[in-house]
Parts: structure tokens; C-alpha cells; sequence
């Protein structure tokens, strides 16, 4: 969605044709939106499954991790991004104004704060989308640390408070700076929240039925392919989209029902290098723009053909980079990680005896039961079915957010 509102967007700046009419091309925020639910709904979890295990949170360990995944494409993206703006299009002749001194910015970007810098200077599209990233380490300063200090029965009703209070200081009419700069940490939040109902099974009127389920994600196309909820004032806006992200994310993560399952290789695959896919993308836009740009001046090309090529090339290029980049670059860091896994180390021995415990409460239930062995043996396949459901749902979700472990 991300990628769909800036080609057009993008294009239309330099001259060349573009198509945006349908309302499915300006739901680039949204999506981030989305990414901020199921950030928090991963992020949230990890700490508050490490504190249960392990009696506390290092929060040394997290950060680290969080630098290892985050850093490289994103210090990546951002030198790329000052030597384009700065170097590269003055070398080009390509005249391209700014309004703030290097020094400026890369302060502000290195302080976790790319958002204030996009706010206030519009740097261009490259280092504007480095805005969500902003957002989202900011709210891992805090939450990490907020989490280390709570108590494991503290989680739902600090995250239950933070998510009302913030939403209302964020809505606040004579306090607009969180607004001003999209400090949205109420959708990260409430991710969380109902990860951690989830996990104390607390959540069972949350996961729906099929029925209710298909009604959810009708909901859920409405909101990317029509206008129908633009027609909110601002603050219910975000309110209903913060509760229909929520739930979605809920139900197609960690419902033992699923309506559908995403198994097709392609389809998780891109999950694992989305990461890349938002970073990348505004690099290949303004390459292929300029590729086009430059070539339309030799050739007169029809608009629907130039609309289309652009964001063939501009998908395929992205997704290429993307790939690389996941595969040569991101994964020496990812490989790195696990060093820093102190839950995983701790619990192998709980693991263990809680296996064996299961296993021994299994058998003891099947010398009780008195089903016969075909109606053992359905109810054993459904519930490895259902059970196959939830694992690939929920290692889809945790592949696009490969990082938040």
C-alpha cells in the first residue's frame, strides 16, 4: 500500500503521467498504521513472555537486537539519502532545494527523531519515509524499559491505561505536539494489550467466529478500498481503526479457527524482506522516475503504457533490492541476534518439563476417555489442523516483523 501511494504521488512531481483515483492508492498511512499495531502486538509479547520466564527483561539484549535488525538499512537508507539529495542530483544538474543544514539533519535522524525532521524540513521522499521508523524506536525506548519495572499483572492495566490516556493527550485541542508529529503510540500500544490477553487466555470474546471473522475482514477492506470511514472526524478515525487493526491482527495471528492461512511461498517470503520493501522503495521510485523522465524526452510514449512499466519496474525492482539486501546485507545481523536471547537460554529446561508434564496429562486423559479410535483419531486431526493453522499464521506475522523477537 506504502509502495502503491508514493509511485503516483511521486510521479505526477516530475511530470509524468499517473493513476490514483481509486481510494486504495492514498492508504499509505494506514498501512503504517497497521505495521504500528502488529509491531507492538510482536514487541509487547516478547517482553512480557521474557518476564515471565526469566523474572525479569535485559533490556540491554533487547535494544541490541532492535539495533541489529533496524540499523543497517536504515543508516543505509539514510547516508544514501543525504549523498542524493546533497551530492548525486547537484552532480546531475537536478536542482533540488532544501531548507535545512546537513548537520541539522543528521543530527535529528541519529536522535531517533526522523519524524520532527520530516515535520519541519520535508527532506525529501527518500529520508520522509524514515518518519514511521522514528516513531517506532521511539515507543521501544519506552516500552522497554516501562516493561522491566512492571510487574507481569501490571502489563494489561498500564497498557490498557496508557493506550486511553495517550489517545486523549494525543487528540488533546491545546496540546497538538504529538499530533504534529505523529507520535501514534496508541496503536502500539493496544497491539500489545490484547497480544498479552491473548497469551493469558484472557482474550477468548476477542477471537471470533468464522462468521464474524469474514464480517472483520470485509470491515478491513472497506477501510483500504473505499472512503466510507473518512467521513469520522479525526479522533473516532483513528479510535475505529485502532480497534479494527487490533482485532485483525488478534484473529489471523492467534485465532485456533483462521478464516485463511497465507502458505504460499511467495507470499511469506515477502513477508521476511518487507522490511526492505518500505525502505527500499522510495530509492527505486526516484531511479525509475528519472529513467522515464529522461526517456520521454526522446520518445513519446502513450500514458498508460508509461503508468504501467513504472510500476512493474518500480515492484520488481523494489522487491529485487529488497531481496538482496535481506539475503547479503540484513541476514549477517539477524544471524547475530540470538546471541542475545536470554529467555531462550533459561527456559529450554521449563520447556522441556513442561513438555513432559503435557504428555503425561495427555496420556492419563486417554486411558479416561472412552471415544472410540475413529472418533480419536478425527479429533486428534482436527485439532493438528487447527493447530497447523495458528503456527503458520503466526509465523507469517512474525516473519514481517522478523526483528521485533
Amino acid at each position: 500500500m506504502v509502495v502503491i501511494y508514493h509511485i503516483p504521488a511521486i510521479s505526477r512531481t516530475v511530470g509524468l503521467p499517473a493513476f490514483d483515483a481509486l481510494p486504495m492508492f492514498h492508504k499509505g498511512s494506514e498501512a503504517v498504521f497497521v505495521f504500528f499495531t502488529l509491531s507492538g502486538f510482536l514487541i509487547i509479547r516478547s517482553l512480557f513472555v521474557e518476564k515471565e520466564r526469566t523474572g525479569t527483561i535485559s533490556i540491554k539484549n533487547f535494544y541490541l537486537r532492535r539495533i541489529l535488525r533496524i540499523y543497517p538499512v536504515y543508516y543505509f537508507v539514510l547516508i544514501f539519502g543525504f549523498l542524493f539529495y546533497h551530492l548525486i542530483l547537484p552532480i546531475a544538474g537536478i536542482p533540488y532545494e532544501t531548507n535545512y543544514d546537513v548537520f541539522t539533519g543528521i543530527f535529528l535522524c541519529v536522535a531517533f527523531l526522523p519524524n520532527v525532521f520530516q515535520v519541519l524540513f520535508e527532506p525529501g521522499g527518500i529520508l520522509n519515509i524514515l518518519w514511521s521508523i522514528g516513531i517506532e524506536e521511539q515507543f521501544y525506548l519506552l516500552i522497554a524499559p516501562v516493561s522491566y519495572f512492571l510487574a507481569k499483572k501490571r502489563f494489561v492495566p498500564f497498557l490498557l491505561g496508557f493506550s486511553i490516556i495517550f489517545f486523549l493527550v494525543y487528540f488533546f485541542e491545546p496540546y497538538q505536539f504529538f499530533a504534529k508529529y505523529y507520535v501514534l503510540f496508541f496503536y502500539f500500544s493496544f497491539g500489545g494489550l490484547l497480544s498479552v490477553l491473548n497469551h493469558q487466555s484472557k482474550d477468548n470474546w476477542l477471537l471470533l467466529n468464522k462468521p464474524l471473522q469474514y464480517v472483520l475482514t470485509g470491515i478491513v477492506g472497506l477501510y483500504f478500498l473505499t472512503d466510507v470511514f473518512k467521513i469520522m472526524p479525526e479522533p473516532l478515525y483513528h479510535f475505529t481503526s485502532m480497534l479494527i487493526f487490533g482485532l485483525f491482527v488478534l484473529n489471523i495471528s492467534r485465532n485456533p479457527k483462521p478464516i485463511f492461512i497465507i502458505e504460499n511461498r511467495a507470499w511469506i517470503y515477502l513477508g521476511k524482506i518487507s522490511y526492505g520493501v518500505y525502505m527500499y522503495h522510495m530509492i527505486v521510485v526516484n531511479i525509475v522516475l528519472f529513467l522515464f523522465t529522461e526517456l520521454q524526452e526522446k520518445v513519446a510514449l502513450p500514458a498508460v503504457a508509461v503508468i504501467i512499466a513504472i510500476n512493474i519496474l518500480t515492484i520488481g525492482l523494489t522487491i529485487l533490492m529488497s531481496h538482496l539486501s535481506f539475503k547479503y546485507y540484513e541476514n549477517f545481523f539477524l544471524n547475530l541476534k540470538g546471541r542475545f536471547r536470554k529467555e531462550d537460554k533459561k527456559s529450554k529446561s521449563q520447556v522441556t518439563e513442561t513438555s513432559s508434564n503435557v504428555n503425561l496429562t495427555h496420556s492419563t486423559e486417554e486411558v479416561k476417555t472412552t471415544k472410540t479410535p475413529n472418533q480419536l483419531t478425527t479429533s486428534f486431526t482436527e485439532k493438528r489442523e487447527d493447530s497447523s493453522k495458528r503456527r503458520k499464521a503466526k509465523a507469517f506475522l512474525e516473519d514481517i516483523l522478523t526483528t521485533q523477537k
